[in-house]
């Protein structure tokens, strides 16, 4: 895998499911989970279709608002670990109108192999949605928390990311980095140069998000382009497309270029341009089918913990 570029298992891939999101709302789609129950029942089934990693955000079980619910969280993780050894890896991300402490709660709550890390404060407008029409499928809150995007800053200045290379380090934890831009290269750049996150780095190039860069192809090129200019081969990669059908165009120059895949409900909810997925383990598939065409196989849970240099599952806090 790209970690072991020169060994052996280069053709494997790791895999990410995104299962449900902190800024998408349940109107969207009836498929998004909701409950710790559904979450867990989506993310064990993503790890059977070949998922690797299961990234999280939990959500109050009778609305579906985003939330950062510490017992919900360590019923989802807790209810994951019970029936699979698949990587999970919960938000510091968020939803709307957290708090940086409410963010990253779940470092020293959970101590998980990895969580994701965001590098650099953006834009972030979901407000087109409720612009497309179909609006009377969403409630009310709903249609406030997407109009609200429209003034929308999802901060993460210096201060903040110095507080979490703290927090990752003290949990034990590996950081994912999402790089939503070129500038969150320069910003990871930093805070390596500090001494305050440790080499080699993961980062995930998130394209898509309306703020932040688009996601297309030459500008997953230039970021992916940047980054080997910043960190030489000192880092591994892997890439999300927000939406369809950048999820596996990203997804196919990922298992080109020898980096990892991320793919699910959270960024994408369609399986094809006149199919609507059903479930995150159907994106998952479309993926596994998409690397064997690459030549490349899903990773095993212990092979990414071997190439991410993991802790293991035995030594989380749930």
């Amino acid at each position: 895998m790209h970690a072991k570029q020169e060994g052996a298992d280069v053709e494997k891939v790791i895999i990410s499911a995104a299962i449900t999101g902190g800024m998408t709302v349940p109107g969207q789609s009836d498929a998004i989970p909701i409950t710790p129950d559904e979450i867990v029942d989506s993310a064990v089934q993503a790890h059977a279709a070949g998922a690797t990693i299961v990234h999280l955000h939990v959500r109050e079980p009778e609305t579906g608002k985003p939330s950062s619910s510490l017992e919900l969280f360590r019923e989802v993780v807790s209810g994951i670990k019970e029936q699979c050894d698949v990587i999970v890896q919960p938000t510091t991300g968020g939803g709307k109108g957290m708090t940086l402490e409410e963010r990253a709660a779940v470092l020293p709550e959970l101590q998980p192999e990895m969580a994701t890390f965001n590098t650099g404060s953006f834009n972030f407008g979901l407000f087109p949605i409720a612009e497309r029409g179909g609006c009377d499928r969403f409630e009310e809150w709903e249609m406030e928390y997407l109009e609200g995007t429209r003034d929308y800053i999802f901060r993460n200045t210096f201060s903040d990311m110095e507080k979490v290379c703290g927090m990752v380090r003290e949990a034990g934890t590996k950081p994912e980095l999402e790089a939503y831009d070129v500038g969150h290269l320069y910003n990871i750049e930093y805070l390596v140069d500090k001494g305050l996150l440790d080499t080699p780095v993961h980062i995930q190039f998130v394209l898509g998000v309306m703020g932040a860069n688009a996601a297309t192809i030459e500008q997953f090129i230039h970021m992916r382009r940047t980054a080997l200019d910043l960190f030489g081969e000192d880092f591994t990669w892997s890439a999300a497309g927000v939406g369809y059908p950048a999820e596996f165009h990203l997804a196919a120059m990922c298992l080109m270029l020898g980096g990892h895949v991320r793919v699910g409900l959270e960024d994408n909810l369609r399986l094809s341009r006149r199919e609507r997925a059903e479930t995150n383990a159907q994106l998952v598939e479309k993926a596994v089918a998409l690397a064997a065409m690459f030549d490349r196989e899903p990773a095993t849970p212990d092979e990414a913990r071997e190439a991410f240099g993991l802790k293991g599952l035995q030594a989380v806090a749930f």
